[in-house]
């Protein structure tokens, strides 16, 4: 007989909550993730029910009757979903979850917040300001000053808390970093402003577990646009999509700093369960920088998380086994 009593003869199946849509930008690809997460879920092993939120904020269930299942699986994208907010909900209820807690998940969403917590501990992060809505409405002259003599043109205009590239902008003159404060203010009040790396390539990895972190090859994105925006990542198609090369053709030395630079962010950031962290590296210097850590990365049949952990030797039936396990574990 089997040590584990979920998996005796005796035992029902785990109950599983998969918590899905959402009142952020991301609420589409939210759908998407969801719908290949419960399809692929092991029937044998778990009895899956979908929790729907919609764009207002109603739940398909009272969320109260979230105690009546063995486990939360959140595949909320963004704001109200991967923030902490729920994860302090569920922590509240005493109901385990897949991923991240409250500050792993607050600290992840807010761009501004991690890359602090990251320089502060000596890691590279591309250089930056943050700029709120207020300061922006009163002064915008100010900004665009600093803007020119810190960062220079061009630059990246995002909102500090979304993720999927919503309202994300490149600005290469005042107009268009107007434009791009524009659209970023349509997210959020908190603005982040960074400096491009040259010919920047995108670099990621995946990182799994709770107190001792794993993490997968390291994999690259030739994005289909300019820059990997929205539509990059989950609209263009076909011949016209963006290109994944797993592992990425970087030398060996160089992958496994980056792979144990991500292990090192998401420890720095407290996060736990999983992550994907995201590096860009200067193609005409080789220098890497940190860009960003997301704590509910996609898990559509082209997101990267789930197919760097594949090329690394866990597929996607047994890294949802290894998830739900580690939240279980916490």
């Amino acid at each position: 007989m089997s040590d584990n009593p979920q998996l005796t003869a005796h035992s029902s199946k785990l109950k599983v909550a998969v918590l899905y849509g959402g009142q952020s930008g991301e609420h589409e690809v939210s759908l998407m993730s969801a719908a290949s997460v419960m399809e692929a879920l092991d029937d044998q092993k778990y009895e899956v029910t979908p929790v729907f939120i919609s764009k207002t904020g109603e739940w398909a269930i009272p969320f109260e009757d979230l105690r009546k299942f063995d486990v939360v699986f959140p595949v909320l994208h963004g704001p109200m979903g991967e923030d902490g907010t729920v994860q302090g909900l569920l922590t509240v209820m005493g109901v385990p979850f897949v991923g991240a807690g409250v500050v792993g998940s607050a600290v992840g969403m807010d761009k501004a917040i991690f890359k602090d917590v990251m320089r502060a501990h000596g890691l590279p992060v591309t250089k930056h300001i943050v700029v709120r809505k207020h300061q922006w409405t009163a002064s915008p002259v100010d900004i665009e000053i600093e803007v020119i003599t810190q960062l220079g043109f061009p630059c990246f205009v995002k909102p500090a808390n979304m993720g999927s590239s919503v309202g994300v902008t490149k600005a290469k003159s005042v107009q268009q970093l107007h434009e791009g404060m524009a659209e970023a203010l349509k997210w959020d009040r908190k603005v982040l402003i960074e400096q491009a790396v040259p010919h920047a390539r995108e670099l990621e990895v995946s990182v799994l577990g709770n107190d001792e972190l794993q993490a997968s090859v390291v994999g690259e994105i030739t994005p289909s646009r300019e820059f990997y925006d929205y539509a990059a990542k989950y609209l263009d198609k076909g011949e016209s999509a963006s290109v994944l090369h797993i592992p990425a053709p970087i030398p060996d030395a160089l992958a496994q700093l980056i792979r144990e630079t991500a292990v090192e962010a998401a420890m720095l950031a407290d996060v736990r369960g999983m992550a994907r962290v995201d590096f860009l590296m200067n193609g005409e210097t080789g220098e890497v920088f940190i860009n960003e850590i997301n704590t509910i990365p996609g898990f559509t049949d082209i997101s990267m998380y789930p197919k760097l952990w594949a090329a690394t030797g866990i597929p996607y039936t047994e890294l949802l086994d290894r998830l739900i396990a580690l939240a279980m574990e916490k």
